[in-house]
């Protein structure tokens, strides 16, 4: 059985011990023990039950890669299911559970799947749920939705804090192996701006496991001293616990850091997920050791030969009195002599080469340990542990030479570079055959906007096994990066002789030993699954993954994947490249959902935006309106005022002096390249690439169903750089229209967007004195002549850059001035003291809505609905009529769009100015086929009008526009009809002196 040695454990600190419990059983670990090395220390070889067939499972490896040991983590609030214990750090008091059996780990009544495996082969559920029809609804989901999952979810709301970060750096490191640390040093010496991230708790990798030397040291010391020079470097960041999630188009990569998952106690977010945007990515990731497969290779006891090492070297624990050694390569006698040297019994080595040799090998054999050539394992027996393995050769059948008793296999198939970051940006891969893995293709790696490599993986990642081939291959690397000679670290390790790939042990095995031979560890999937598949025709490896499922564990088919492949290949008759491989998507390992959602929960699980001046607002006593994520003030009342005195108020100083209105919000979308206008052009129903530089145009933008979805100001800012302004709500949803088309049907358009709207305050100066509080705070040239509607100018004001528009949305003279973010508080207190004079008032949404639609300006989300198009709002003259296309122009031209009996867009006024119900719908004659009464038309925007001294709206009509002065009537909620005037919809100022004056 496994148990902890008296000495050893490069990791520990014994000194400090820790008590745990699992099951509810007390045990005792030390400080640097993972929950895994602790179970194993205190000989728990049983850590939980297989999905399907509830099979006992055992640790099988000691990293990310682990597919058997989850347990539930904590309990109560902080309950967390799936957690992999051979990465989980122990702390003091942590509490673990087991997980999928009933009514206990060692006894689970799940485990007569196992007995009715016959019955339950690869894809039975897509032949058996389909009929009866009537038990699927009462027996089979029933049970399904029962047998669901593996750990429970908490039901309690999650105590715990998360954050999310933002950086930018010249050049992010993904692994702190030493190809990572030697990549690290070289950049950060060429002063280049580093981030380098470590998922362990630890740099250096296997390097000092196994026993390599550096630059004349053993690697532990040489890490060490790397990871000083390092931390004493101003522009390099380290962080550990941190996992390279995914990596995506742009230099955009996620990582995943866990804060106190080791120390509960302290305070501070629990998980962090960057978001890191780098000028070059190097990934240096490693690769990860595959098992093999023969006949019981999921006993608890069979684990894979890096592991068994890792436990003994790291933690001081033997993971069981009696190990066979089982490979086909020469790392897995690195396991065998680090057992003997720790004083450990190693039975036999099975090596299923016939003629081996090296240097391992043959200090193997000089320290007395038996060496079996030729051979394989059968069959490991056992149940809750192993107990024995019988030895075959690997050339027969599987008929048994003769059986040992051991309580440990280590096992080793060979090793598979970590490529699934390099997958996740469109990188390639190629089959080494040599090796038996598949390794990254330099030739078509992802690259970058400028067409150059984006992302360099190097290393054992890249498929250099030795430590030397690695460090000299990342210097490689480095090099092409940084333009200057780096020199590789030398690194000293046993020279290995030649793998020989084994998919299958024995290579004869017949099916009753296949129906026992594991790929996938955590959803029981055999070897004689993925042949079924094979011959039922699934020969597309992705069909053969969902069919089996393979490879959707949990730990995404880190251990099986290639031996799953391999198998596939073999069934079917062809080369592995040919049958191709599964796609690597993102997360490298799970994450949790607290660090996605990070402050977006409770009150705001949509995260709350706020203008550089939301605090005055907030001083000043404005009433909150919600308008997509942001808060924007909907009045300022004062003491003992009503929110309509309050509008009325606001609406009365605009039009007779001067107010200020917070317009940051408001979407500002630059679109810039050599194919900007072309864009614009198709975007826009009207013609933006005439529109001169210094100008504005107002623009309608509609879907591809020729529906009116945002309406706003475009400006020309150069020959080749527009700048779109949306609605509040809009802006990321009309980023990503833009961005949708440009990638996915115009990708060959010269054109970037850029959502800036967040990087400027915006302020509307609005009303007869706007002009002279400009002119006081040294804007000059604001004349009419100067400076005409729909103008904008680079300027200063107050000393601050900024960019006026002439434009309006009130019908007053209105100039909207944008600053720098970080500068728009200081404009506005500076507006303020300049329009004291002058009784300048701010206002907030509601007088500006009340405002736009005495002007009868639309309002995207009001006029609109989702079934408007522009002629319906009497915008037809904003449709160009000189280009052959825009988004939408086609939808427009079906018969329901050009129906003459469309509503349209008119202005109503009640006969006794009383304010009409929103949406309320005008009654016409007659009833519909279901009793109800026929309607000609709908109010979309009412309001009481301070300026007009009644209640207006704008509504549309059955042949509006055509029915002047004609009274309907429109229905209440529950009282009587009210009777409106059908009039145009400008009910203040339509000849717009006001604006132009």
């Amino acid at each position: 059985m496994s148990t902890r040695l008296a000495t050893g454990g490069r990791l520990l600190d014994r000194r400090r011990p820790m008590d745990f419990t699992f099951n509810g059983k007390r045990l005792r670990g030390y400080a640097g023990d993972t929950l895994a090395s602790a179970l194993l220390g205190q000989g728990q070889v049983l850590v939980g039950r297989s999905f399907k067939y509830h099979r006992p499972r055992g640790l099988v490896a000691s990293g990310a890669e682990e597919p058997n040991a989850l347990v539930n983590l904590g309990r109560g609030a902080r309950l967390e299911p799936n957690q992999r214990a051979t990465t989980t750090e122990l702390f003091d008091g942590l509490t673990a559970t087991s997980q999928n059996h009933w009514p206990s780990l060692e006894f689970d009544v799940g485990a007569v799947n196992a007995r009715l495996s016959r019955f339950l082969p690869a894809g039975f559920y897509y032949k058996m749920f389909i009929h009866p029809r009537p038990l699927w609804k009462y027996v089979y989901e029933p049970f399904i939705r029962h047998s669901a999952g593996l750990g429970k979810a908490p039901t309690e709301a999650d105590p715990d804090t998360y954050e999310q970060f933002h950086a930018h750096v010249g050049l992010l490191i993904v692994g702190g192996g030493i190809s990572g640390l030697q990549a690290a040093l070289a950049a950060g010496q060429a002063g280049k701006h580093v981030m380098l991230v470590e998922q362990t708790a630890h740099w250096g990798g296997r390097a000092p496991v196994d026993g390599v030397t550096i630059d004349g040291m053993p690697a532990d010391d040489w890490v060490k001293n790397t990871v000083e020079a390092l931390e004493n470097m101003p522009n390099v960041v380290l962080r550990t616990r941190a996992m390279g999630a995914g990596v995506y188009d742009h230099g955009f990569v996620t990582v995943y850091e866990r804060l106190t998952d080791h120390a509960p106690e302290a305070e501070g977010p629990r998980h962090r997920l960057w978001h890191i945007r780098a000028g070059h990515v190097v990934l240096a990731s490693g690769a990860i050791e595959r098992p093999l497969s023969f006949a019981g290779n999921d006993i608890p006891g069979v684990m894979l030969a890096s592991a068994v090492r890792d436990y003994v070297e790291n933690w001081g624990v033997s993971c069981g009195d009696r190990t066979v050694v089982v490979t086909n390569n020469d790392d897995a006698y690195r396991t065998a002599l680090a057992l003997r040297h720790a004083g450990l019994e190693v039975v036999a080595i099975v090596d299923a080469r016939t003629t081996p040799d090296g240097p391992l090998l043959r200090e193997a054999r000089d320290l007395g340990i038996r060496v079996l050539t030729g051979k394989g394992i059968g069959a490991a027996k056992g149940g809750k542990s192993l107990e024995s393995v019988t030895i075959c050769a690997q050339a027969g059948e599987g008929a048994p030479l003769e059986e040992i008793a051991c309580d440990c296999v280590a096992m080793s198939g060979g090793w598979s570079p970590v490529v699934h970051l390099w997958s996740h940006t469109g990188g390639k891969l190629t089959w080494d055959a040599e090796r038996c893995f598949f390794r990254p293709d330099p030739t078509r790696a992802p690259t970058g906007a400028d067409g150059q490599p984006s992302v360099t993986i190097a290393g054992t990642a890249n498929g250099h096994l030795r430590s030397a081939e690695a460090l000299c291959d990342t210097a490689e690397a480095m090099t092409a990066i940084l333009g200057s000679d780096i020199q590789a670290a030398e690194a000293q390790d046993a020279d290995e002789g030649p793998l020989v790939p084994v998919w299958l042990m024995p290579q004869g095995a017949g099916l009753p030993l296949r129906q026992k031979m594991w790929l996938d560890y955590q959803n029981d999937v055999k070897v004689s699954d993925v042949q079924l598949a094979a011959r039922e025709g699934y020969e597309s490896v992705e069909h053969t993954k969902r069919y089996t499922t393979l490879g959707m564990a949990t730990d995404q088919g880190k251990l099986s994947n290639i031996n799953g492949l391999a198998t596939l290949s073999q069934a079917l008759g062809k080369d592995i490249p040919k049958v191709g491989t599964t796609t690597f998507r993102p997360p490298y390992t799970p994450i949790s959902m607290g660090s996605i959602a990070a402050e977006a929960r409770g009150e705001i699980f949509q995260p709350l935006r706020k203008t550089p001046l939301h605090d005055w607002h907030a001083d000043r006593g404005a009433y909150w309106e919600p308008v997509g994520h942001w808060r924007r003030p909907y009045c300022f009342p004062r003491d003992g005022e009503s929110h309509a005195d309050a509008v009325a108020r606001e609406i009365n100083a605009t039009r007779q002096g001067v107010g200020l209105l917070d317009t940051s919000t408001l979407g500002k979308i630059v679109v810039k390249g050599p194919d900007a206008g072309r864009f614009m052009d198709l975007l826009y129903t009207n013609m933006m690439s005439t529109l001169p530089v210094g100008r504005c145009r107002y623009g309608l933008m509609c879907s591809e169903n020729g529906f009116l979805m945002d309406d706003g100001v475009v400006a020309r800012l150069d020959d080749d750089t527009w700048l779109c302004h949306t609605t509040t709500g809009g802006a990321d949803r009309i980023h990503a229209h833009m961005e949708d088309w440009l990638q996915c049907e115009w990708w060959d358009f010269k054109v970037f967007t850029a959502n800036l709207t967040e990087q400027y305050a915006q302020i509307a100066v609005v009303g007869p004195k706007a002009r002279e509080v400009l002119e006081k705070l040294g804007g000059t040239g604001l004349s009419a002549e100067e400076f005409k509607f729909m103008d904008w100018r680079e300027t200063t004001l107050a000393d601050i850059p900024a960019r006026i528009f002439r434009i309006s949305f009130s019908g007053e003279l209105s100039f909207e001035v944008a600053v720098p973010a970080g500068r728009g508080r200081a404009l506005w207190d500076a507006l303020l003291e300049a329009g004291a004079a002058f009784g300048i008032t701010p206002y907030g949404t509601e007088a500006l809505h009340v405002m736009r639609a005495e002007k009868g300006f639309i309002m995207i989300g009001d006029e609109t609905d989702g079934t408007i198009i522009p002629q319906d709002l009497g915008l037809g003259w904003a449709i160009s009529k000189k280009k052959d296309d825009y988004i939408g122009k086609r939808a427009q031209m079906r018969s329901h769009m050009a129906d003459p009996d469309r509503w349209q867009l008119v202005g109503l006024e009640t006969l006794d100015g009383s304010v009409l119900p929103d949406g309320s719908y005008a009654i016409a004659k007659g009833k519909t086929a279901n009793g109800q009464r026929n309607t000609q038309g709908r109010v979309t925007s009412t309001y009481h009008s301070p300026t007009i001294g009644r209640g207006i709206a704008m509504g549309l009509v059955l042949h509006g526009p055509d029915r002047m002065d004609e009274v309907l009537e429109f229905n209440t909620v529950d009282g009587p009809t009210v009777k409106a005037r059908i009039v145009s919809p400008v009910f203040y100022d339509p000849e717009g002196a006001k604006q132009n004056v």
